[in-house]
């Protein structure tokens, strides 16, 4: 399966989603800010995929994935966005596509949303 980064402020949405991931067999690090997420990134971890979020303080999920994209451009990126700020999550799912997302996630989300993005993202065929 994927080793997967996984960025987003909402421990308890990281911890969430880790375990959907962790459940299907993947291998998550995760990181609490976009500075923490592009250092693990930056350190060669070898991953997969990167999930983030985009509306987070400091270096946001907009920002991360403009970064993944010059150092890895054919990396697949997630972004999520959920409604709890003045922007909608459209919007900021439109603007991470933009810069390169492969596929996206408005929150709240359930595994086989999570399933069907990454399965897009990685280019995988879903087993039926």
């Amino acid at each position: 399966m994927a080793h997967i980064l996984l960025i987003d402020d909402d421990e308890l949405l990281r911890d969430t989603v880790l375990q959907m991931l962790e459940l299907d067999g993947h291998r998550v690090t995760e990181a609490p800010t976009g500075e923490q997420g592009l250092k693990l990134f930056g350190s060669g971890s070898g991953f997969d995929a990167v999930i983030t979020d985009i509306l987070m303080p400091g270096i946001d999920g907009t920002q991360v994935i403009f970064e993944v994209r010059q150092r890895a451009p054919r990396l697949p990126v997630i972004a999520m966005s959920g409604g709890r700020r003045k922007l909608s999550p459209q919007f900021n799912l439109e603007t991470a596509a933009m810069v390169g997302a492969a596929s996206q996630l408005v929150k709240p989300f359930g595994l086989k949303e999570l399933r069907a993005a990454l399965n897009e993202a990685l280019g995988v065929q879903p087993v039926r």
